[in-house]
């Protein structure tokens, strides 16, 4: 079994940064990616970035430029480095990672004050 674990959400303010962690108890790196999703109460979860088992990334528009994603194979972590938040940033953030199946985290909130 994989167990994902996020950390690193909390308050913060409007231009401010955060960086989230993503802790797996199996290898990372047998994983075909890793994503980062966010959910606000009440509305469909919003997929946000994606790291291959390649290395190669890719973004959702809202956050193209503001986010990076990472990932450290002997960690066996993955990161979610954010600068510049907005309010609408505000969510709980999910790792996911997909294999032969998909695995969720249990959630960082993330809450960016005006």
């Amino acid at each position: 079994q994989v167990q994902l674990v996020e950390s690193g959400g909390g308050l913060v303010q409007a231009g401010g940064s955060l960086r989230l962690s993503c802790a797996a108890s199996g290898s990372i790196s047998s994983m075909n990616a890793m994503r980062w999703y966010r959910q606000v109460p009440g509305m469909q979860r919003e997929w946000v970035a994606t790291i291959g088992r390649g290395g190669s990334t890719d973004y959702a528009d809202s956050v193209k430029g503001r986010f990076t994603i990472s990932r450290d194979n002997a960690k066996n972590a993955v990161y979610l480095q954010m600068n510049s938040l907005k309010p609408e940033d505000t969510a709980v953030y999910y790792c996911n990672a997909a294999s032969w199946r998909t695995w969720w985290g249990q959630g960082t909130q993330v809450t960016v004050s005006s």
